[in-house]
């Protein structure tokens, strides 16, 4: 049962940690579009978001299984398919952007 558990936490902490570095990324690509200084908006934000999935994978390899961290990658996978999901354009916007319109 407490491997059951763990993989369960595995699992949750991969997604929180995709979703925390994949949305960071979707966040920064918008702001830095905008941005006067967009290199400092990419920059920072890859320091930030590697710093906390590395933190986020040591955090969990440390249960001293490596089954755990495999578990973690694969929520780590599915949360970048989970966020390309939830933050992609309506079908009418690409529909318009592909007949030529504007945004």
């Amino acid at each position: 049962m407490y491997e059951v558990l763990m993989g369960a936490v595995a699992l949750l902490a991969g997604l929180l940690i995709g979703t925390v570095f994949f949305g960071g990324l979707w966040w920064t690509v918008r702001r830095s579009v905008v941005s006067a200084w967009p290199v400092v908006w990419f920059f920072g934000s890859l320091l930030l978001r590697t710093a906390f999935a590395l933190g986020g994978f040591y955090w969990v390899s440390r249960a001293a299984d490596w089954r755990y961290l495999v578990v973690c990658l694969t929520g780590f996978i599915g949360a970048r398919f989970l966020v390309e999901w939830f933050t992609r354009w309506p079908a009418e916007v690409v529909d318009e952007q592909a007949d030529g319109g504007e945004l």
